[in-house]
């Protein structure tokens, strides 16, 4: 649940967005996209409401998780979805950039983890959006795939793409993150830059601990 959450993004930039489990990270992208509509307030994404039409279409979105994509293999599911778009990314060039070569023909409920991690970040992607939603985009991914994918997130954004993502990897944000928001119980705790955060010594770890409360453990 969200709470009274105030939160600004730069184009072209890439915003992490951090917090404990159920602090409202994944009901934020959410909301961005039209998923959810909030009860209160206004969301404008790329100057327009959220929802528009042509908000739409310059924007994608990597969920959690896809479990309607289950029994598609990948390389069907990328050509189908470039096949929507005017001027989408070359879907086999998409998937040689990301790995998903060798596994391009299997059933996506029979990859592992990080492979359909992969497979997701490709289809938020393939479009060319001006901005792109990433909810956890690295988690179950090998030190390989990761560090290819943390490339490919730079190059975006050097190229001007928007990105927000989220993520429980300190390291992942400390890396790429030009602002951090770190979210608790709904609501943004403390924000600012990596530099501007850790400007009294402590990591951005210490930071997250220190301005966030922690999470009940479940038995």
């Amino acid at each position: 649940m969200l709470d009274d959450l105030s939160l600004q993004t730069e184009r072209g930039s890439l915003t992490a967005v951090l917090g404990p489990n159920g602090a409202g990270k994944t009901t934020l992208i959410r909301c961005c996209t039209g998923i959810i509509t909030p009860s209160a307030g206004t969301i404008s994404v790329l100057g327009r409401p959220v929802g528009a039409r042509e908000t739409a279409a310059c924007v994608g979105v990597m969920p959690q998780s896809t479990g309607a994509w289950s029994g598609i293999k990948p390389a069907e599911l990328l050509h189908y979805l470039a096949a929507l778009y005017a001027k989408p990314q070359d879907p086999d060039a998409l998937m040689s950039r990301l790995g998903i070569d060798g596994f391009a023909r299997t059933p996506y409920r029979r990859l592992s983890g990080g492979e359909q991690q992969a497979v997701n970040l490709a289809g938020a992607l393939i479009g060319r959006p001006e901005l792109v939603f990433l909810d956890e985009p690295t988690a179950g991914m090998d030190p390989h795939a990761r560090h290819a994918t943390w490339d490919l997130l730079e190059e975006l954004r050097a190229a001007g793409v928007s990105i927000v993502l989220t993520t429980h990897a300190m390291d992942e944000a400390t890396a790429l993150a030009d602002q951090v928001f770190i979210l608790d119980r709904g609501q943004v705790a403390v924000a600012g830059t990596v530099a501007q955060l850790t400007k009294n010594g402590d990591s951005l770890e210490d930071v997250f601990l220190s301005h966030t409360r922690q999470t009940r453990a479940v038995a």
